[in-house]
């Protein structure tokens, strides 16, 4: 479900009014939490935080002209969905993650690949979202995507 807006205020508030607290506070525990260079955005329907164009000019391959994707957060029917392409690409990042929730949630992890579903907003682990936040640098993210993005390139030029 995609929110229709023009800037992070403006989706928030477009949110169910239980949430919006929630969101705004997850929000900022992510935007007080990332390394320097990710910058805050609207983008495909939810609000996130991508590399800039000026500091990675290639953009996202599967959008040309768009800011390199990192993290988001979108408003679902039933949950709040928490987005970190970092833990996709980096098996080591994705396993700490994993080790770690229990340490901070009583609730079962409920996990796609990129993606983490919270449906009770009493207990969503914010100190752990602000410790996986820290974990990776623009510079780690280009790298990562780099590496990740040659290889399935590669594959596919060579028929594998």
């Amino acid at each position: 479900m995609q929110i229709p807006a023009d800037s992070i205020p403006d989706y928030i508030s477009k949110i169910p009014e239980e949430r919006q607290e929630v969101f705004k506070k997850l929000f900022d525990t992510i935007n007080d939490s990332l390394p320097k260079g990710f910058r805050e955005n609207i983008s495909y329907g939810m609000v996130g935080w991508g590399v800039p164009l000026e500091t990675y000019p290639a953009g996202y391959h599967c959008a040309p002209g768009t800011p390199l994707p990192f993290m988001a957060l979108a408003s679902q029917k039933n949950f709040i969905a928490f987005y970190h392409m970092g833990i996709y690409a980096d098996p080591e990042l994705l396993n700490w993650f994993v080790a770690e929730y229990p340490k901070y949630s009583k609730r079962k992890l409920d996990m796609g690949k990129s993606c983490v579903r919270f449906k009770k907003m009493d207990d969503i682990p914010f100190e752990l979202i602000a410790e996986v936040s820290k974990k990776m640098t623009v510079e780690d993210w280009i790298n990562t995507y780099e590496t990740q993005f040659k290889k399935s390139k590669e594959s596919v030029s060579k028929g594998k």
